[in-house]
């Protein structure tokens, strides 16, 4: 939103941004070309996605941001729009070049900062767009989902996300707020060590897929039986998602599959192998998503039934990458958003690259699907894209690194005081500059 228009040369190498004119940080000091590609140099430094663009220089000149590539990437636009690749004014780092406050350019600027729990915005009114109607918001997290519900039913939130489903029903009746059930390209998802002896036969990651009840769990926990998820991508994502798919419930299939890796049952039922291997395995899971519990107790039960000895181990989601990156993780449940980059190649590049990536595969690589993102970061003609992108999915449905679950909808209760509010997909803004006051 910060270039008034970009474009690229013919051969793909060099992207020219012209920024727009009479804009200013929250400090007042103008946005000018330079600061803009110092504050897209941080990002690239640090650990975003922007550090996995093939970027061999950013400049300014004239009144353009220069970014200059080793090789062609046609997604380079949907990596800037990524929020770590937000511009920060000059005086937002320090001299190590760290952030030491939020100071941007939106509609709002930050007023405390009080990580976790609470962000308080106010209107910036030297925004170089139409001025807000909402003054002065708190943003809180707050993270049993019974109690936000109770807020939106008392009016203690004007605008409250991530509902639990168990609570939707309820809040429908309620003549305060206005629910809205909103699809997301979100999955909650199994990711699994495959350098595991458990895990590292596909046969085995299929026979996990086959005992998974995902109508039941998609009925009886999320209430709709239409986020049963066959596949990574749900229909909301048409050019990756597959229509011919299914992934029914099948014991006998999964049985037969297990004993074909070498797995008999032991004495107690448990799966056991010819070098004596017990089938027991740890899940970690945390409750930022409260419904991930719930999903996990369900898949140790159906697990169960097939000879597999799942613990489940409620912790923080800092965890998962954790024991991603000591090696020590067996099995995880998670939710992965695949457009904070607004591209799914971009997160498809972080979770299954060469080396995986702390959401995505666990000792697991694919040189087809490797071939098939270079393809497609060259930016081929539209036509052949949508088959590349369909492939690189059936790679990833047919090998399992992770098991799709269930795919997400957004659940929201907006008061009776608010007008236009809309719902970002994307997940990436509340479009507070967007809402009005009812009446």
């Amino acid at each position: 939103m910060l270039a008034a228009h970009w474009s690229v040369s013919p051969d793909g190498l060099l992207w020219r941004f012209e920024i727009r004119s009479g804009v200013h940080f929250h400090d007042d000091s103008p946005v000018t070309p330079e600061a803009a590609a110092s504050s897209l140099r941080h990002a690239r430094a640090a650990a975003s996605p922007l550090s996995r663009v093939p970027i061999m220089s950013i400049d300014a000149e004239g009144e353009e941001v220069l970014v200059r590539l080793s090789r062609p990437f046609a997604p380079l636009p949907a990596f800037l729009a990524n929020y770590a690749s937000m511009i920060l004014a000059p005086s937002a780092y320090g001299a190590d070049g760290r952030v030491r406050a939020v100071i941007g350019t939106g509609p709002y600027r930050v007023d405390r900062f009080a990580p976790p729990l609470q962000l308080d915005v106010a209107r910036f009114e030297g925004w170089w767009g139409p001025r807000p109607a909402v003054g002065r918001a708190s943003y809180l997290v707050v993270g049993q989902g019974e109690a936000r519900a109770s807020m939106a039913e008392s009016g203690r939130a004007d605008l409250t996300m991530a509902l639990q489903p168990v609570t939707v029903a309820r809040l429908r009746r309620s003549p305060r707020v206005e629910l809205r059930m909103v699809p997301v390209p979100r999955t909650r998802l199994l990711k699994l060590n495959a350098a595991s002896p458990l895990f590292s036969d596909l046969r085995v990651r299929k026979a996990l897929s086959l005992a998974v009840d995902r109508e039941g769990i998609a009925a009886a926990l999320l209430r709709n039986p239409a986020v049963a998820a066959d596949q990574l991508f749900p229909p909301t994502m048409p050019e990756w998602h597959d229509e011919t798919a299914a992934a029914g419930r099948d014991l006998a299939r999964a049985r037969e599959l297990l004993a074909e890796a070498g797995w008999r049952p032991g004495h107690d039922g448990i799966l056991i192998n010819g070098k004596g291997l017990r089938f027991r395995t740890t899940c970690v899971t945390f409750i930022t998503w409260p419904e991930l519990l719930p999903i996990a107790t369900a898949l140790q039960a159906q697990f169960r039934e097939i000879g597999v000895e799942m613990t489940v181990s409620i912790g923080n989601s800092s965890d998962i990458p954790l024991g991603h990156r000591d090696g020590t993780l067996e099995m995880a449940l998670l939710a992965r958003n695949y457009v904070l980059v607004p591209d799914p190649f971009g997160t498809l590049v972080q979770d299954f690259g060469p080396e995986g990536g702390d959401w995505g595969a666990m000792g697991w690589s694919s040189p087809d699907l490797d071939g098939l993102l270079r393809r497609l970061a060259e930016g081929p003609p539209h036509d052949e894209q949508r088959d590349l992108r369909q492939r690189s999915a059936r790679i990833l449905r047919e090998e399992l690194p992770v098991i799709p679950i269930a795919w997400s909808e957004l659940g929201i209760a907006i008061g009776r005081d608010l007008a236009n509010v809309t719902v970002d997909p994307f997940e990436t803004s509340f479009r507070l500059h967007e809402i009005t006051w009812a009446g």
